[in-house]
């Protein structure tokens, strides 16, 4: 079977009219906010906030659940964070840190062992159809949020290694607008890196 470029508009078509209103609600506002981090802007907090409100439900209706637990998380550090950055007044305030090789170090631990005890738990006491796919991207982004929150430059490396391994695990349970969204914030995640790079050089001469 050919596929045309009429075949495949209709079915990008389809897909979009199949997706939910929440996941619009929150592919967009998860856009808006990612975006709005790369530029250190302190508004992408409250946008998140409502992104993964809506992300926690849809990924509950998808037995998601190491995804859908991340979302609560994420709805703490994100009036963590929102807070971080507010108390030095500004976003230029506060100024960007480097992962030293310990720190490295913990953070590859941290997500090895995190992800093989939520792979392990929602294999056993979930309906899952994804555990270990889901607890190990759960894993990632729950360490580089971290890093994100304190404003260290190497959270974007492992947003856009997350957002990799998003997008085919997305794929596979028919979140397609969302898989989109993924595929374009790898791009979104490594200009973040670059741009918060120059700053931190131009902040160390």
């Amino acid at each position: 079977m050919i596929l045309t470029a009429s075949s495949f508009l209709e079915f990008l078509i389809n897909q979009f009219e199949h997706t939910s209103w929440l996941e619009w609600i929150a592919v967009i506002t998860g856009f808006i906010c990612i975006y709005l981090a790369a530029k250190e802007s302190i508004w992408n907090w409250p946008i998140s906030l409502i992104s993964v409100t809506a992300y926690g439900f849809l990924f509950f209706k998808e037995a998601m659940y190491g995804d859908m637990t991340l979302q609560l998380y994420f709805l703490f550090t994100g009036f963590y964070g929102w807070y971080f950055w507010l108390s030095k007044k500004t976003e230029a305030n506060k100024p960007i840190t480097l992962l030293t090789r310990k720190g490295w170090s913990i953070a590859i631990a941290s997500i090895v062992i995190l992800s093989l005890l939520l792979g392990w738990f929602m294999a056993k006491y979930t309906n899952s159809t994804v555990p270990y796919a889901d607890g190990f991207c759960t894993s990632v982004s729950f360490i580089a949020q971290i890093l994100l929150t304190r404003k260290v430059l190497q959270n974007w490396l492992l947003w856009v290694f997350a957002d990799i391994c998003y997008v085919p695990l997305f794929i596979y349970k028919h979140l397609n607008l969302s898989a989109i969204l993924y595929f374009v914030l790898i791009a979104i995640a490594y200009k973040g890196y670059l741009d918060w790079k120059k700053t931190c050089h131009e902040q160390i001469n």
